[in-house]
């Protein structure tokens, strides 16, 4: 009688969103449950183009979502809204998703608010308790152990979708690890925000970590340091995806053709809760910092540059950018490129940040640790890499899959 051979059953990854009922956390949750259902085609995915072919990245059907919010709501929920505001999640993609959805929704948490700001504050909905911090930041460790054992994943991403939160003033407790969970002990809020918290979780628990918003206080010397102790995979910041994608595309042209840039105006106007949190002056300060600083960065020389966001409650999701470019060429004649960007940010955000999850996933099992450079691509300002030209992150990443074809270590 033949032996019968056991087959290893196929890998679970969870990804945990912090953030997890908004536009683009819906969005991705959704998307990918439809792709891995052949529901939709992968498009906006750069790990399904042919450069990534033969690499050993996470099958999206093995892929287990929960999270932490701060807002009563559903997955099914979440998607109807977005559709009726957008129309970019249709009824006929929700319908055969709905067991998907609603086991998604049972893994998603009351979320915490330290320190959060006066505008993110008010969004939230939720039974949210008043806790000390050292009690809320081991309840989000404690949340993430629970996610893991209930759905026997074999590894856990976290993802900080989270919205854009008011910069920190400097605090000694930023300056080491210790220092910060000292400040959590002491219960000190002045000195973290609910982003600072979830990453110090995600790196004591050995998770990677992404972190996709413009908000400086997931990524501080302290924070960076917990990584470091436990060998953690971590990126950020700020997903490039509109406008900012544009700008580290065009900008090498002008260098290359030594067309001399003077001004860069650019203007945007968004609704949905992310134009309201950045209608607030002290948000919207920490997103534009992301955004204007790397013209300088690609041409080599200061210029005149602006960036205005202004909230327009009617667009929701649907964003407009607009930017002047007013250059000088052949004996110091001035012309002028516009360009007008109109995009769905959760579809433009969403295959981005299911890229993400999967190159750090895919670094944590080659026992990598720190900050991935390689995906410089994806961020408006790529943590620990000084180069913004689009062109060139790309050959980054593509140098680094080869690498991983190859079998060589980072």
């Amino acid at each position: 009688m033949a032996k019968t051979t056991k087959t290893s059953r196929p890998q679970r990854l969870g990804v945990w969103l912090f953030g997890a009922y908004g536009g683009l956390a819906t969005t991705l949750v959704v998307g990918t449950r439809a792709i891995a259902r052949g529901l939709a085609e992968p498009r906006g995915l750069a790990t399904e183009l042919p450069v990534a072919n033969g690499i050993p990245f996470q099958d999206l059907g093995g892929i287990v979502f929960g999270g932490h919010e701060i807002r009563d709501s559903d997955y099914t929920s979440a998607a109807t809204e977005i559709h009726a505001r957008t129309g970019s999640l249709p009824p006929e993609l929700l319908r055969p998703l709905r067991k998907d959805l609603a086991a998604a929704s049972r893994n998603v948490v009351v979320g915490a608010m330290p320190n959060p700001g006066r505008t993110i504050a008010s969004l939230a909905d939720r039974a949210l308790r008043h806790e000390k911090l050292a009690v809320a930041a081991e309840r989000i460790r404690a949340d993430l152990r629970a996610f893991r054992t209930a759905n026997r994943l074999d590894r856990v991403v976290c993802v900080n979708l989270t919205s854009t939160e008011p910069a920190l003033r400097p605090s000694p407790a930023h300056r080491s690890l210790a220092a910060f969970e000292r400040a959590l002990q002491k219960n000190d809020e002045r000195a973290v925000r609910p982003s600072a918290i979830y990453a110090w979780a995600a790196a004591k628990e050995g998770h990677p970590f992404v972190h996709f918003t413009p908000s400086g206080s997931a990524l501080l010397p302290a924070i960076q340091e917990a990584f470091a102790q436990s060998g953690t995979p971590f990126m950020g910041r700020d997903g490039k995806t509109g406008e900012t994608l544009v700008k580290s595309a065009l900008a090498p042209m002008f260098a290359h053709r030594n067309l001399r840039v003077l001004s860069w105006q650019g203007y945007n106007i968004l609704g949905d809760r992310d134009g309201r949190v950045l209608s607030d002056s002290a948000n919207k300060k920490t997103k534009v910092a992301t955004k204007d600083a790397l013209l300088p960065s690609i041409l080599g020389y200061p210029l005149h540059t602006h960036v205005g966001i202004d909230y327009v409650p009617s667009l929701h999701d649907l964003k407009t950018a607009w930017d002047f470019v007013h250059f000088e060429g052949f004996l110091g004649f001035k012309m002028a490129l516009q360009f007008t960007w109109q995009g769905c940010d959760a579809i433009l955000a969403a295959p981005l940040v299911l890229d993400l999850v999967r190159f750090a996933d895919l670094a944590q099992r080659r026992g990598e640790s720190g900050p991935m450079p390689h995906l410089a691509c994806f961020f408006k300002q790529p943590f620990g890499v000084a180069e913004h030209d689009l062109h060139v992150q790309w050959q980054m990443l593509v140098a680094y899959l080869e690498r991983v074809r190859a079998g060589q270590r980072v």
